[in-house]
């Protein structure tokens, strides 16, 4: 029997690594000038539930942000938008429970009403204040529970571990768990030798409505380097290409999509920008943590069982590549054979055929779970008990080899489950 050896995936990600970064605790708060809380407010009816989040800078800092491209976009991504283009922030302040969006005018006035409350009691300008939703979409979001929860989540504010856990579980919905990643190691300093440590952390939530067209659902980072404006938008407009924007749960964008970056400067004297030697060490670290919090959000997708990565190689171009990579993962005969644990290959060989792009199946390579399952686009003999085995892991790899050329790309996802039906179902219940 032919043996075939399993197709060769390029290294992805973990750049960070080759700079000497490590995860460290402190999620959000690990950044030099940063505070953060989540308060009980009564956005939601659990009134045990956190459901709103500030994260304060001690002093105006520099901030880039990235948001949704839905055309119905929310009201707080709407007004963040147009100051995150400054280029400065103080503080991000998010509630969860109501996405204040497709609420007109009056939502409008809420999310700069909200900044201005949180401005007040840290001592900023309302432009320097930053807000972002998440929720119900069409609800009108009233005020007195910003104009009660601001002055109390303000007085939790804390640099502690337990102090971002708080803001991180305050923007849950349907999440499972909060989630949390940062990263520390040092700039290189002069003649190689290190140079000053630095720290980039952050939180992130997201569950269901996943196919960001920017960043993610709701994420805030932060890093005690110093940045230019310029800077820090690059290193963040590059992460979320590589991380966020390749999570995929149902294929729905949703309308409050936002992903912020404050950098203090606590960590560095002189800013760094784009041609300096520090730039791609500072940008790795930004990714390492979009990283993490991108493949836990696709780890936890509503009702999922299964983290899947979708490696795609072989393409003519990056963008065949990825249009192939997200039609195998938003399948729901892909999806939901993984939830089965079954080695099906022709569900993916059947995504991968149907999405327009250009291939010679003749060339065709895929493997499930490390296993070649598929030669010269034929079936390849496998052991269906060990491929039963296989799929008791918590992670699902799929991997196809286009035969084109050398492009390549990689998406995660998850399965797809009874229970994704039950959550959706029972949404506003």
């Amino acid at each position: 029997m032919t043996s075939y050896q399993p197709l060769d995936i390029p290294a992805y990600g973990h750049a960070e690594s080759a700079y000497g970064f490590a995860p460290c605790d402190g999620g959000v708060c690990a950044a030099a000038g940063i505070r953060a809380a989540g308060f009980s407010a009564g956005f939601r009816r659990n009134p045990n539930r956190r459901d709103l989040a500030l994260v304060v800078a001690d002093e105006t800092c520099v901030c880039a942000g990235t948001f949704t491209k839905n055309r119905f976009c929310a009201a707080p991504v709407q007004v963040s938008r147009e100051r995150a283009a400054a280029g400065r922030a103080r503080a991000v302040v998010l509630n969860s429970g109501n996405a204040n969006a497709a609420t007109g005018d009056e939502g409008l006035e809420v999310a700069r009403t909200s900044a201005r409350l949180v401005a007040e009691a840290v001592g900023c300008s309302e432009e320097e204040v930053l807000v972002a939703s998440t929720g119900v979409i069409g609800v009108p979001l009233g005020l007195d529970n910003f104009r009660t929860g601001v002055p109390a989540c303000v007085a939790q504010l804390d640099r502690s571990a337990a102090a971002a856990h708080h803001a991180a579980r305050a923007v849950m919905t349907t999440d499972t768990h909060s989630k949390q990643a940062a990263v520390v190691g040092q700039l290189p300093g002069r003649d190689g030798t290190p140079g000053t440590t630095i720290h980039v952390g952050g939180f992130c939530k997201g569950s269901g409505m996943i196919q960001p067209n920017m960043a993610t659902m709701l994420a805030v980072l932060s890093t005690d380097a110093s940045l230019t404006a310029a800077a820090a938008h690059a290193a963040l407009l590059s992460s979320v290409k590589r991380t966020f924007n390749k999570v995929t749960v149902d294929s729905d964008t949703s309308t409050n999509d936002t992903c912020v970056l404050l950098a203090t400067g606590r960590a560095t004297v002189d800013p760094i920008d784009e041609a300096s030697p520090a730039f791609p060490v500072v940008a790795a670290a930004v990714r390492a943590v979009c990283e993490s919090l991108a493949r836990q959000i696709a780890a936890d997708g509503e009702g999922s069982t299964k983290l899947v990565t979708v490696d795609v190689l072989g393409a003519a171009t990056d963008e065949d590549a990825d249009v192939v990579a997200r039609s195998i993962a938003n399948s729901p005969l892909v999806k939901t054979a993984v939830f089965g644990h079954d080695a099906n290959w022709g569900r993916v060989a059947m995504a991968a055929g149907k999405c327009g792009v250009a291939f010679d199946q003749r060339r065709v390579d895929i493997d499930l779970l490390g296993v070649p399952v598929c030669r010269g686009g034929l079936t390849v003999p496998m052991d269906e008990e060990d491929m039963l085995r296989r799929f008791e892991a918590p992670e699902v790899s799929i991997a196809i080899d286009l035969g084109m050329g050398t492009c390549h790309t990689r998406i995660w996802t998850c399965d797809l489950t009874h229970d994704y039906v039950t959550i959706n179902g029972d949404y506003r219940t």
